[in-house]
């Protein structure tokens, strides 16, 4: 054995024996009293747990900052997702156990190493040069949080203000929600004073004003390129916004009941992060996609081994239009740091956005690979739209149309994915409240969809000017409330589109 070490690197031999340590320090942690200043009682012959930990604590932390300069993390990045999560696991640890340690002076240096060691695995998290620490770190992050804080995050950007403008006018004036909303943008260029003065007066008279917040003035964009970065701002809109409890939506997102119902579902209170996942396409079709995911995830969680993307190779498992994270819970927390070093410029223009789509897949690669708990939503993305006759001619033309398995007589097809909350009830969709927002041409066609279907099989339009549908399930019908709701909204987008001029 001792041979076989001596043959191994030196830096694999320092990390086995990092964790070997780590693992001493929480055999021991049970041992004492976290709720108060001193340590319970153990026989007094012996030194007290406590005060073995925290005399070890100083020497692994310093070890592992060591370690992490020694050893970093440089391209190419595409087998370096695993080697994070495994790195920002140690650090959840030792934050985990500063935050256990109530002796002031002992909790103060620990906190000071780790801060230090953040920034060797994050480099975002320093501040730009005009912000008043911008040494930044991870402490000052955690401090601007507002503990029992809640409220809703939208990104948004002088491209997509119109839309934005939709979402914000539906949520405050037709399903009255009175969540803050908070818009994050990334600098004037991003989204202009004019289009944020119009965004506030779109519900100046609800009572309720909208913040604003230039995530320029929180993290130093230099590595990060979020000014034409586009879905990579939404992780850094999360993590540096100063809700503890945060609702993040797409400007595109429609709802039809209060987003705020998200906040009790089950699995958001038992894990403090809720993902919603796409639709079930292309199995098999992204081999290289599926082994660099395994090769990176070793030891799948029981969350993950429940994905039909994982264990049966369908092409992509997450929609990013909706997340929902509680930044209260540590390991959240840091697997929020991994999602965005993914969406970091460097990363994202490497791996990221070249093998998967967007931002769409790193929320729970992120959470996954940083230990965090959180929950997907039950089923596979849904539909929205209006029931088509199946035409049996063009159901056999493999080109356009994936097979089908048995007998239908209709479809449900529109150009959005929809989602169902924990009753099975419609709660959001993707896409906007025009019928086909990707095609100039629409760009003024409203519609009201009247059906939707769940867990049928998708059939994939074969262009952006072609509708997708799903078969093979019960067709349901939307309520006379959820329509009105969405007529309602559809007026006041119209309302919307005449202010901004939109021709």
């Amino acid at each position: 054995m001792a041979s076989f070490s001596l043959n191994m690197p030196r830096g694999a031999v320092l990390f086995t024996g990092l964790v070997f340590l780590l693992g001493i320090v929480y055999l021991y942690q049970p041992s004492f009293d976290l709720r108060s200043n001193t340590f319970s009682e153990t026989s007094s012959s012996s030194p007290s747990p406590g005060v073995i930990i925290s005399n070890f604590e100083p020497k692994l932390t310093t070890d592992l900052v060591q370690y992490f300069e020694d050893y970093p993390l440089v391209p190419p990045y595409k087998d370096r997702f695993g080697e994070l999560g495994r790195r920002t696991r140690l650090l959840r640890d030792l934050l985990e156990s500063a935050d256990s340690n109530y002796v002031p002076s002992q909790r103060s240096s620990l906190l000071e190493i780790i801060d230090k060691t953040a920034l060797l695995l994050f480099p975002f998290l320093k501040g730009p040069p005009t912000h008043p620490n911008p040494a930044g770190g991870l402490s000052n992050i955690r401090s601007s949080i507002e503990p029992g804080s809640v409220g809703i995050v939208i990104p948004a950007g002088n491209n997509n203000v119109r839309f934005a403008a939709h979402l914000i006018s539906s949520l405050r004036n037709v399903l009255n929600s009175r969540l803050p909303i908070q818009v994050v943008y990334a600098g004037d260029r991003d989204l202009s004073a004019s289009n944020r003065y119009f965004l506030a007066e779109l519900v100046a008279s609800s009572g309720q004003a909208l913040d604003f917040l230039d995530i320029l003035t929180v993290f130093d964009d230099s590595t990060l390129k979020l000014q034409e970065g586009g879905w990579a701002i939404k992780p850094f809109a999360v993590l540096g916004s100063n809700f503890e409890k945060i609702i993040l939506l797409d400007s595109d997102a429609v709802f039809l009941q209060k987003p705020e119902v998200l906040l009790d579902h089950s699995g958001f209170q038992h894990t403090g992060a809720l993902l919603f996942r796409d639709r079930l396409l292309w199995q098999h079709a992204f081999s290289d996609r599926h082994q660099w995911w395994h090769g990176q995830i070793k030891r799948p969680s029981n969350e993950l081994n429940t994905s039909l993307v994982w264990t049966e190779e369908y092409a992509e498992e997450g929609d990013s239009g909706v997340v929902v994270v509680d930044k209260s819970r540590t390991d959240v927390f840091m697997g929020l740091l991994h999602i965005c070093w993914q969406n970091s410029y460097d990363v994202r223009e490497e791996i990221t956005y070249k093998i998967t789509y967007g931002d769409k897949e790193t929320w729970w690669m992120g959470f996954e690979l940083a230990g965090s708990s959180y929950e997907m939503e039950k089923h596979y993305g849904a539909i929205v739209g209006w029931e088509t006759k199946l035409d049996s001619e063009a159901e056999n033309e493999e080109d356009n149309w994936e097979q089908l398995d048995g007998p239908s007589t209709n479809k449900v097809c529109s150009f959005v994915i929809a989602h169902v909350d924990e009753e099975e009830n419609l709660i959001w969709y993707n896409g906007g409240l025009l019928k086909n927002k990707k095609i100039p041409e629409m760009k003024h066609d409203y519609a009201v969809p009247d059906k939707w279907m769940v867990d049928g099989e998708w059939q994939k339009g074969a262009t952006r000017e072609d509708m997708s549908c799903m078969v093979g399930k019960q067709m349901q019908d939307l309520s006379d409330e959820e329509m009105r709701r969405l007529e309602r909204s559809i007026a006041e987008a119209k309302r919307i589109d005449v202010a901004l001029h939109v021709e």
